[in-house]
């Protein structure tokens, strides 16, 4: 019986190395569980620190905010790690997801708040561009740039 390429094939069809896949891989389930972690951070013992870092201008009650954000976070985190079908989707709620709380960052930098031991300008001016970082991570870690560059958009 012939065998079909793809099976046979021991290139897979992203092109990427088994080292690359591999270090994909680990970046998505650290990523993914460092949500996870927060997320419970958000339900449980940073839940304080977390409504001092929301923006005063919007109009919703910071403790709704941080139990939905923190719920938002448990929820990509396991589908980072767990989801094979809708790994890049995945990939890019989560840039969303990491762009949407950027406020909350710049929030903190401009009000001074002292929390999650970012207790001082230059702490709070350090974290600015790790939030950036994290939406790369999320989109290099689950194929969806390389994805989004293979179909144009």
């Amino acid at each position: 019986m012939a065998r079909t390429p793809e099976l046979t094939d021991p290139t897979p069809s992203d092109g990427l190395s088994r080292t690359s896949r591999i270090g994909r891989r680990v970046g998505r389930i650290v990523l993914g569980a460092s949500l996870v972690s927060a997320g419970i951070g958000h339900l449980s013992f940073a839940r304080m620190d977390f409504q001092a870092q929301v923006p005063r201008w919007q109009p919703l009650d910071p403790d709704v905010v941080v139990v939905a954000s923190g719920l938002v976070e448990i929820a990509l985190g396991s589908a980072l790690i767990l989801s094979r079908q809708h790994r890049t989707t995945v990939g890019w709620v989560a840039a969303a997801f990491f762009a949407a709380v950027y406020p909350g960052n710049i929030s903190q930098v401009v009000n001074r708040i002292d929390s999650l031991g970012l207790d001082s300008d230059l702490k709070r001016w350090i974290r600015m561009p790790l939030q950036p970082a994290l939406i790369a991570w999320a989109l290099w870690s689950t194929g969806a740039w390389q994805a989004a560059r293979r179909t144009g958009s």
